[in-house]
């Protein structure tokens, strides 16, 4: 059974994926500094999964944590999730994200060649293609200027993959480009569990359904947009996991000093009052909404061409919106 080191596997996406390595006869190995994520996820994944979940504390920055589960492990290969991505606070101390996203990757790169481990699917982000001026995005569309330092630090280690690459370090690299993940695990085990105040929209909308929050505030509803509110690419977890599954099994097909990239996303585009109205009706929930004046840096409207990932990796999202609503919700009514 090849062993995949998952790092940041015990957070939101990375929680997931393990499930579907898993369920795909691969065995996750978990590295993850909980500074993001609950400990109570490695056994909501045992029960989830009904295997043991080996799990590693620590920080992928730290070269001899990476080398400690080398000795005890022969990696086949590491789905790289582990990075700060709080946009605003990124603007805030754009060093720490810098020295954490772009550091952790240049460490994980000299291990994975050091210890001769061949593949690396890499989390990358919509963020990088900025406010396009075509949609929707395909994987050739022009990256624009990063709008925060969370998006550049993405930019930055595309740029470093495609250079190790290059340098023919024996390496097979996917950068996967998200664009928004949503729901939460069909069990309700495992789902999106941020600390302290949201950054993303569902979240939000779940915990003001909860009582957890006063309101949901709409930043701006005067855009050029179907109902003037920002629209987004909505994929469910389930499917972005899958994708990642999909992404390492091609790449053990290929020669070495291989290099793509591939979006993921639905290929659709939704406004936010349409994601609220889609959670209103499939759970039966009034939401307390108001409209706010817009957010500085937000892009206006972004969803992706998924025709690359469709025909190369054979890879469809399977859940709708409304099963994201659903999911996330029910995620939600068992945190209480």
């Amino acid at each position: 059974m090849k062993k995949i080191l998952i790092t940041g596997g015990a957070g939101y996406i990375g929680s997931h994926t393990a499930v579907e390595l898993i369920k795909a006869g691969l065995e996750p190995i978990v590295l993850d500094d909980l500074s993001n994520s609950n400990p109570q996820v490695i056994d909501r994944l045992k029960e989830i999964t009904g295997k043991e979940i080996t799990f590693y504390q620590g920080d992928c920055n730290d070269r001899s944590t990476l080398d400690t589960i080398a000795k005890t492990h022969q990696l086949a290969g590491v789905i790289h999730f582990a990075a700060f991505k709080a946009v605003g606070e990124s603007t805030e101390q754009p060093l720490k994200y810098y020295r954490n996203n772009v550091g952790s990757l240049i460490t994980l790169l000299d291990f994975m060649s050091e210890n001769k481990i061949p593949d690396l699917v890499f989390s990358s982000s919509c963020t990088v293609y900025g406010q396009p001026e075509v949609l929707p995005v395909t994987e050739a569309t022009p990256r624009q200027e990063a709008e925060s330092p969370y998006g550049n630090t993405k930019k930055i280690c595309e740029d470093i993959l495609i250079d190790i690459v290059k340098s023919q370090a024996g390496l097979r690299v996917i950068s996967l480009r998200y664009f928004n993940p949503v729901g939460a695990h069909p069990s309700s085990k495992i789902g999106e569990l941020p600390i302290g105040k949201p950054n993303n929209l569902v979240p939000f909308i779940t915990q003001t359904a909860a009582g957890i929050r006063e309101k949901l505030t709409i930043f701006g509803n005067d855009y050029d947009t179907p109902d003037g509110t920002c629209v987004r690419d909505f994929i469910h977890v389930m499917d972005l996991a899958d994708a990642h599954v999909k992404a390492f099994t091609y790449l053990n097909d290929k020669s070495k000093d291989f290099y793509d990239v591939f979006n993921v996303g639905t290929g659709n585009g939704n406004t936010v009052l349409e994601v609220i109205q889609a959670f209103e009706k499939v759970n039966g929930v009034k939401l307390n909404y108001e409209i706010g004046p817009r957010r500085p840096g937000d892009v206006v409207k972004i969803w992706a061409d998924t025709k690359k990932i469709n025909a190369v990796l054979g890879w469809t999202p399977s859940k709708t919106l409304e099963d994201s609503m659903r999911d996330s919700w029910n995620w939600e009514k068992s945190l209480k």
